[in-house]
């Protein structure tokens, strides 16, 4: 039970969006996760919804309409015209780590109908990918700002090593409410509610095709690593699934009381 005494705050987290056929998935499924589960906060990462990288200003306000917060990665930058989106729009973020000349914001604190107060952070890992700020110092700095305003904290890290995202979980571990993995699309199987009371897991997983390559359509990543050229990427539309996670905390400390992966499935193609 939580030490609050108060309700439990439900959390759902989906993992990256890709495309259209993610888009579809969180369209037909969102709203009967949300009921059966009755969740408070709906989180899900957007920075591949446009085609499979990016994300528009038509298409994140269409996913607004049906979540709460949306959160990015490396590929967020990939169509320009979301430079001036994120400049007006506080719920769309990008990893805090970029550097600060960049537009747009790192966190944003939610409130609902219910008075729930929560903070999203977004950050990058470094390992096999950009050489921005450390995620690690820029969390420490967050954390400053945002314990005193609420103690439910969410962190989507956004990462490529499965060492460097646990060893992100540990060194918030205790100090926020979850540290929950994007960007390689595949769910991993460790949910886990550490010591200190932080749920983890490495990866989240995607909404999207589901015989695909990480949502992307076969042919076209077999042609990659067969010939070693670039290769125009689409999303796969064969069989869907949305990949999520469901995190239950403790209102009066912040701290986790569960953590449970959800994964849906459709057999049919669609186009």
């Amino acid at each position: 039970m939580p030490g609050s005494g108060a309700a439990a705050v439900k959390l759902l987290m989906i993992g990256d969006i890709v495309g259209r056929p993610g888009r579809q998935m969180v369209a037909r499924h969102l709203a009967g996760l949300v009921d059966r589960h009755l969740v408070d906060l709906v989180v899900a990462n957007a920075e591949n919804a446009a085609g499979g990288n990016g994300l528009t200003e038509e298409i994140g306000k269409e996913l607004l309409f049906q979540v709460d917060i949306l959160t990015s990665g490396n590929h967020i930058w990939d169509k320009k015209e979301v430079l001036s989106y994120m400049e007006k729009e506080n719920r769309l973020l990008r990893p805090a780590n970029y550097p600060a000349v960049n537009p747009g914001r790192g966190y944003y604190i939610f409130q609902n109908e219910k008075g729930i107060k929560a903070a999203v952070i977004n950050l990058q890992g470094r390992v096999f990918m950009e050489p921005i700020d450390c995620p690690f110092l820029t969390a420490d700095r967050l954390l400053g700002e945002i314990t005193p305003l609420t103690p439910i904290i969410i962190i989507d890290f956004h990462a490529e090593a499965t060492s460097e995202k646990q060893a992100l979980g540990w060194y918030l571990n205790g100090r926020v409410s979850a540290v929950i993995g994007t960007h390689t699309h595949i769910p991993t199987a460790d949910e886990r509610v550490l010591p200190g009371g932080t749920a983890y897991i490495t990866d989240v997983g995607m909404a999207g095709g589901r015989n695909s390559v990480i949502g992307m359509k076969p042919d076209q990543a077999l042609q990659r690593f067969l010939t070693g050229r670039p290769q125009r990427f689409e999303p796969a539309t064969d069989g869907l699934l949305l990949s999520a996670v469901f995190i239950a905390i403790d209102p009066g400390r912040g701290r986790a009381l569960s953590i449970q992966r959800e994964l849906l499935t459709e057999d049919q193609s669609e186009d």
